[in-house]
């Protein structure tokens, strides 16, 4: 019989911490789930605990799944220079239920809620400076959900006359227009040259 595989320490040690759960390698990559009650306390162990030493938060960024109860997966991506790993961690959320906010344990991790809350909605508790980063002042809504229009709602453009940038409602034009979806390819019966061929094959005489 084949030799067992030898169960990875890592991910036993990744479990045994306090709020974190489901501990597995996904495509050559760690990840865990976080619960939301308990997310500060097990990013700090994550941190300061030797073990594990991440040191870094790389990226926090969201994932919209429209049809969950909990639509919203907020991904932190935390990198351990010490023990060179890097690490997926998973937490669920609604556009209601917020998230602890984690810029005590990382200050970057600011910039990456202040993304994730312009482009998703999704809220940090206790997060300060919890404000647009990358859309435009007044902007209504949030792009990234899976919901959003492709369009957006209000177009930008610079006035001349007004000698302003002035907001107004997407309008979408569609002229009426006669579609020929026939291949040139099936609609050519008979190339320059071809004629004779042409008509041997309806029976012709050449």
């Amino acid at each position: 019989m084949p030799a067992a595989v030898p169960a990875d320490p890592w991910l036993a040690a990744l479990e045994s911490v306090p709020g974190l759960s489901d501990a597995r390698i996904a495509l050559g990559e760690y990840v865990v789930a976080a619960a939301r009650d308990g997310l500060v306390a097990a990013m700090t162990v994550l941190r300061d605990d030797p073990r594990f030493a991440f040191a870094q938060v790389m990226d926090i960024c969201g994932v919209d799944y429209p049809d969950r109860t909990e639509r919203f997966d907020v991904v932190y991506n935390l990198l351990s220079v010490a023990h060179n790993r890097r690490l997926r961690v998973i937490a669920a959320t609604d556009e209601s239920a917020p998230v602890p906010s984690v810029h005590t344990i990382w200050p970057a991790a600011t910039w990456w809620e202040r993304e994730a809350w312009d482009l998703f909605g999704i809220v940090f508790a206790g997060q300060p400076d919890l404000r647009r980063i990358l859309t435009d002042y007044g902007f209504e809504g949030h792009p990234l959900r899976k919901d959003f229009p492709l369009t957006g709602y209000v177009e930008v453009r610079y006035d001349e006359e007004r000698k302003q940038v002035v907001y107004e409602p997407v309008k979408l034009t569609q002229d009426w227009r006669s579609f020929d979806f026939v291949s040139p390819w099936e609609g050519v019966t008979t190339l320059p040259g071809d004629e004779k061929v042409h008509q041997a094959r309806v029976g012709g005489k050449g």
